[in-house]
């Protein structure tokens, strides 16, 4: 139709000098003619040119909206009418699940709403097939069908019958013989199939086609961590079955020999850095096994080093000479610091909810401020440790050669909530809690929480406000107010209260703090046999100051590799009310990971804590101290370690020490379940550190996606007679 309108357009522009008088535009939706006549560059006024018309039409075509295109003309009035494509109303998947329909849904080219173009469908059907390659799936077939709704509008059916999955069975490193399978199986992406590989956590032994070309390299990149410089792997060979849908996977590696180091040096600009010193703090030493996990390490301690100095762009270039005779390297870091580098300016953005100050009160750059990396790390830190943000970064733009820009980008976290929690604990039972909380009301910072938690021994319930930060400033100012009721073998409790804190800031590590605490409490259904003329049934009031001090420069919370983590308080109780004691507790922990030594992730931990408690007047059974249980001596039931009277009642005791020593390893990294063994040893008494018990075993440690969970096995050691042995806890829902 078009070949034959314009073969009449060629004769009659050949014949006559036709001018344009008129264009018009039937059936256009998506364009106006405006845009159309500059797409087809055709004018009112020119001249007909059969060469500009067929131009322009190819012109209109490249669009994607149209179907077809006519050109016709009648003494000088050009008429173009055109048939769009329909508009995909609606996009029906169909074959898989609800979750991959979603993600498909989202990710394929072709939307509901746009012009239906076979293009983008021929597309969108390899990216379906795609996707299920990545997952594993082969001859993945995606089949589409269009329902006309009206002249303007269809309906696209996309039918998806997914392939088969093709598992690897085994992985071959030709070749090997220092490091086999289960050595580098933690390093690459595709792996033989496990026999629980259903279950989570475990492999499925899926091929992912993505990931295969880098997978090489992961296996190269382990040796080089080994010191095998001379590594040659090469590229993955993938032999499948069709018929079983299953594959082998084959590895040609020639390995070479094992590198020492022989020399490390530093080249930098005199006087910039003490080079000795940074040397001995360095990964690699002469005599070592070289290791490029630890090269990367180092290059990283030296950028610190200097950009702590203000050299905010400095290169660090290491340069290795190897002795293939000797096997050995000789390796030299070359600085090169730039110049020194000042804050110009610290934007915010990303905060759509928490305030621009309450975000720049936890940056410890500041405009005019000299660039330093620690500084820049640790806001880093203090930001994520603030719970507002589910992430947080800092990126360093270059102004010029002496500037920068930091843009402080957060991402909002959910920091409202509804919840609860169920636990079981061997003394305790089962756990119930409940909580309505914002850490973060109306982005000011504000901390509110109102919580309640059960058990077969406790009844709690407490509302919270806290403000970490008083106007921004280095102060916090928080309070409380609580019930509980608590049962023991010899007596029950209840207590109702509230406290009102006070803390300060000094540095990023230390904080210090006075809490007043005012509240009554009166105990029921004591035991016969307890000493009347000690204690009393009547209501009584504890009016008491604790002043506090606590340091902490961990890494993690859950679980510190590096770090101290200590606090100290003394509750002075007589200010006012019926009871008059002195309560000093204290703890410590000391953290110290392993990995960068011996390239194996063992956490050393030493935790302790005391309790002394000085009595000057009515001291209440439930102020006093008792062992027992995860937090003192595992191996012996939660608080039932104390002085007792004659007939066995526990009295507590007013002062305890208990030191834990723990060795702590991964045991399935992919699913952070970690083991730990333990040893406690604990005193207590009255007068005296008389009492004493120890305990051993093995803790299993689980931070799954329920929350952390943890597994105590336990022996206690020094028992006596009487004593109420626990030899296995378990508690879920709680910190470690």
């Amino acid at each position: 139709m078009n070949k034959i309108l314009l073969s009449g357009l060629i004769l009659a522009s050949s014949v006559y000098a036709i001018t344009i008088k008129n264009i018009k535009f039937d059936g256009l939706i998506h364009l106006s003619p405006s845009i159309a006549k500059e797409i087809m560059n055709i004018h009112k006024g020119d001249v007909l040119d059969i060469n500009v018309i067929d131009k322009g039409i190819k012109d209109l075509y490249k669009q994607k909206f149209f179907k077809d295109i006519e050109v016709s003309e009648n003494y000088g009035n050009l008429v173009v009418t055109v048939v769009e494509k329909p508009v995909i109303a609606n996009i029906e998947i169909s074959g898989v699940g609800s979750d991959d329909k979603k993600k498909l849904e989202e990710n394929l080219d072709i939307k509901k709403g746009e012009i239906f173009d076979k293009s983008k469908l021929k597309i969108a059907k390899r990216q379906i097939e795609q996707y299920y390659e990545d997952k594993g799936y082969f001859n993945t077939v995606a089949e589409a069908t269009t329902k006309k709704l009206n002249t303007s509008s269809l309906s696209l059916n996309i039918v998806i019958n997914r392939g088969e999955k093709i598992v690897i069975k085994k992985v071959r490193l030709c070749g090997a013989k220092k490091f086999d399978y289960n050595d580098i199986r933690s390093s690459v992406a595709n792996r033989q199939t496990e026999y629980l590989s259903w279950m989570w956590g475990f492999d499925d032994g899926k091929v992912r086609v993505n990931d295969l070309p880098y997978d090489s390299k992961r296996i190269k990149d382990y040796y080089l961590r080994h010191g095998y410089l001379d590594v040659r792997v090469s590229n993955p060979f993938l032999k499948a079955y069709m018929d079983s849908y299953s594959a082998e996977l084959t590895y040609n590696i020639k390995e070479g020999e094992q590198y020492s180091v022989k020399k490390v040096d530093i080249v930098v600009p005199k006087g910039l850095i003490d080079v000795k010193k940074v040397i001995s703090d360095l990964h690699l030493q002469a005599g070592q096994v070289f290791s490029s996990k630890r090269l990367r390490k180092d290059i990283k301690t030296i950028v610190n080093d200097v950009a702590d100095l203000g050299y905010a762009f400095v290169r660090v270039s290491p340069d290795i000479k190897t002795d293939k005779k000797e096997h050995a390297t000789d390796v030299t870091f070359v600085v090169y610091p730039g110049e020194k580098v000042y804050i110009n300016d610290v934007i915010i953005s990303g905060n759509t909810k928490t305030l621009d100050r309450v975000v720049r009160r936890e940056v410890y750059l500041a405009p005019g401020d000299l660039y330093s990396k620690t500084d820049l790390q640790d806001s880093k830190n203090a930001l994520k440790r603030t719970g507002y943000f589910e992430d947080a970064n800092i990126k360093e733009i270059r102004v010029d050669e002496n500037k920068m820009n930091l843009l402080v980008t957060v991402k909002e976290a959910r920091t409202s909530s509804i919840g609860g929690g169920i636990g079981y604990g061997s003394t305790d039972g089962l756990l119930l809690s409940a909580n309505l909380a914002d850490d973060n009301i109306f982005g000011s910072g504000l901390k509110a929480k109102v919580s309640v938690d059960r058990s077969n021994t406790q009844l709690n319930g407490r509302v919270a406000l806290i403000n970490p930060r008083v106007y921004d400033s280095i102060y916090s100012l928080g309070g409380s107010i609580y019930s509980s009721r608590y049962t023991y073998a010899a007596y029950d409790q209840d207590t109702a209260g509230f406290n009102l804190t006070l803390g300060r800031k000094f540095g990023r590590d230390w904080r210090g703090s006075v809490e007043y605490t005012l509240e009554t409490s009166q105990l029921s259904n004591l035991s016969s046999t307890l000493d009347p003329s000690l204690y009393t049934t009547n209501r009584t009031i504890k009016s008491a100051i604790t002043p506090a001090v606590s340091f902490n420069n961990t890494d993690d919370y859950y679980l510190p590799r590096r770090g101290i983590s200590s606090s100290l308080s003394a509750e002075f109780a007589g200010v006012g009310g019926d009871e008059k004691f002195l309560k000093t507790r204290g703890r410590f922990g000391y953290f110290y990971g392993l990995d960068d030594k011996i390239d194996y992730d063992l956490i050393l931990r030493y935790k302790s804590r005391f309790s002394y408690i000085v009595q000057n007047g009515y001291l209440p059974i439930g102020e006093k101290v008792y062992m027992g249980g995860i937090g003192t001596v595992r191996g012996y039931a939660s608080r039932s370690i104390s002085p007792k009277n004659s007939s066995g009642d526990l009295l507590g005791g007013k002062m305890m020490f208990v030191n834990s020593a723990e060795a702590d390893f991964p045991l399935i990294e992919r699913i952070k379940l970690r083991g730990a063994l333990f040893f406690d040893y604990g005193m207590i008494g009255e007068s005296s550190l008389n009492i004493k018990r120890a305990g051993t075993g093995l803790s299993v440690e689980w931070v799954s996606p329920m929350g952390p969970i943890n597994l105590v096995f336990a022996s206690p050691l020094l028992q006596k007679r009487g004593d109420h042995i626990s030899s296995f806890e378990f508690t879920m829902g709680r910190q470690f």
